[in-house]
């Protein structure tokens, strides 16, 4: 997947070393703060993290730097993420800021349940790379409905159908809403996104999935961008 790797206006990370980023309390912590065995919200593996000093000590006051991490995709879109070095002591009131062996992390608050029980891992191979179990938000499209109960309905068959049977194949769906017409949307990501076979799989798998339990839904529509997608469904 497409991923913005920036480290501050004058130093970019190597694409050797981002190359292949992708695809964790909630009171607000003082930069100065000591470790702490409270929630990191993005737990951080030693190599990573030992890659992460290298790379900043090579910056100007270095001491001052942490890891800013943002997700800057939209809702319905796979994750995407930007990771910058940036001072602690400016960061946002708002911002969550932890601390992990002496290093600050540093994460908008509007994108902690994004990011809460993620992992960020190094090697040599594949560079930094964040592992991610949740989900996108679903996409807000006017005019459909996602609180009623025919949705939650629709929610529960894809959590319990729908996503551990796409899982197989790295993929999953998300609930964009109904339009009260008969017609259920979502969009695909993982696997799924960028795949040519990925609107019959849509069509096959989980309209038929869909309507043989929600019988006012009558077909689905596929919402996804296919042409941005990088990761085809079947190989």
């Amino acid at each position: 997947m497409l991923v913005t790797k920036t480290l501050m206006p004058s130093a970019t990370l190597p694409p050797s070393v981002l190359s292949s980023l992708r695809d964790v309390s909630e009171t607000k912590v003082s930069p100065l703060a000591a470790a702490s065995p409270r929630d990191t919200i993005v737990a951080v593996t030693p190599v990573a993290l030992a890659k992460l000093k290298e790379l900043r000590a090579t910056e100007p006051d270095a001491e001052k730097l942490g890891l800013r991490m943002a997700v800057v995709s939209s809702p319905g879109e796979d994750f995407r993420y930007d990771l910058v070095f940036e001072e602690f002591l400016k960061s946002a009131f708002t911002d969550e800021v932890r601390t992990i062996d002496g290093f600050k992390f540093i994460i908008p608050a509007g994108d902690v349940d994004s990011l809460r029980g993620s992992e960020l891992d190094y090697n040599e191979q594949t560079g930094l790379v964040l592992r991610n179990p949740n989900k996108p938000k679903a996409p807000a499209v006017e005019g459909l409905v996602r609180e009623d109960e025919t949705s939650a309905q629709i929610e529960a068959i894809v959590a319990v159908d729908v996503n551990p049977m796409l899982a197989a194949h790295g993929g999953f769906v998300t609930f964009a809403g109904h339009d009260n017409e008969g017609t259920a949307y979502f969009t695909m990501g993982g696997g799924c996104h960028g795949c040519s076979m990925s609107k019959q799989t849509m069509l096959e798998g989980v309209q038929t999935m869909i309507t043989e339990k929600v019988p006012v839904i009558t077909r689905v529509r596929d919402l996804t961008d296919h042409a941005v997608g990088a990761n085809p469904y079947y190989r």
